[in-house]
């Protein structure tokens, strides 16, 4: 579905490390590049609202055209309407879809927990830290594991994939590799594929329509290409159950009531804060 839109030839080898031994270092670094922007791409569908300056860059000949080649098929409610009228129906169908209530949020914890700062939250926050990766304020507050963030997380590790490539750094070019790898087969490989199919089919307007579908198949095939075994726990879910509440103790504060502290502590869904940052 997409070999045209990422500009990558088909590999003969196999997948993974096996194949990037016969591919160029020009190759490799253009790929990295190449699958970069995508993610790019799909995080900007989906980590806020679509800006004009977005939109604009979305419906250019050469972008229609590659999507069209990766075979994504957009009504007119995308391809005709006023970019400005575009861009105000599409706030409201994010508005609808993915922060209202009844909506499908699309958030990790929510997605595979049923509420937000679950374990997926506090995990990818420390990933983020270690790589010393952080996010520029945007116009909404987002959570560490909302689907824009995390594509952008990864767009970021191949970046500097194809940075150590070019520097000749072959260790830190495989390093950084298998964190891309065990991102995700701890994060979005447990949860993108079934979300993709349920906003297909719950969107209204084409554009998130044909942007789920590009991101269900891209999760795909990046799986297939980097030899991935990893579960859909999120199955296209319309209800997902609620867990118990996690409460955040502090087993060191001073309470006013030592015994109350105490049998707060024995409580089988209480977690210390250490525990849930």
């Amino acid at each position: 579905m997409l070999k045209h839109t990422l500009a990558i030839p088909d590999e003969k080898a196999g997948v993974g490390e096996t194949a990037a031994i016969f591919a160029t270092l020009d190759e490799r670094v253009a790929e990295c590049r190449a699958r970069a922007t995508v993610y790019r791409l799909l995080s900007g569908a989906f980590i806020e609202e679509a800006s004009v300056d977005f939109l604009n860059a979305l419906r250019t000949p050469d972008t229609l055209a590659q999507f069209a080649e990766a075979g994504l098929r957009f009504d007119s409610d995308f391809l005709q309407a006023p970019v400005a009228d575009l861009a105000e129906a599409l706030s409201v169908e994010y508005a609808t879809q993915f922060a209202a209530s009844g909506g499908f949020p699309p958030v990790e914890s929510v997605r595979l927990f049923g509420r937000y700062k679950q374990e997926p939250n506090f995990q990818t926050m420390r990933t983020y830290q270690r790589h010393a990766f952080a996010l520029r304020p945007g116009r909404h507050e987002v959570f560490a594991d909302q689907l824009g963030v995390e594509l952008l997380f990864v767009a970021e590790l191949l970046d500097r994939v194809a940075a150590a490539l070019v520097d000749g750094d072959e260790a830190t070019a495989r390093k950084l590799d298998k964190e891309i790898k065990r991102f995700w087969v701890q994060h979005l490989g447990r949860w993108v594929r079934g979300y993709a199919g349920l906003i297909e089919s719950a969107s209204q307007h084409s554009f998130y329509r044909e942007m789920a579908r590009f991101l269900g198949g891209f999760a795909d095939e990046e799986i297939a290409t980097m030899g991935l075994a990893v579960d859909d726990a999120d199955q296209s879910k319309l209800v997902v159950p609620k867990v118990d509440v996690k409460v955040e103790f502090d087993p060191n504060e001073p309470v006013c009531n030592g015994c109350v502290g105490d049998a707060i502590a024995r409580q089988d869904n209480v977690q210390a804060l250490h525990d849930l940052r």
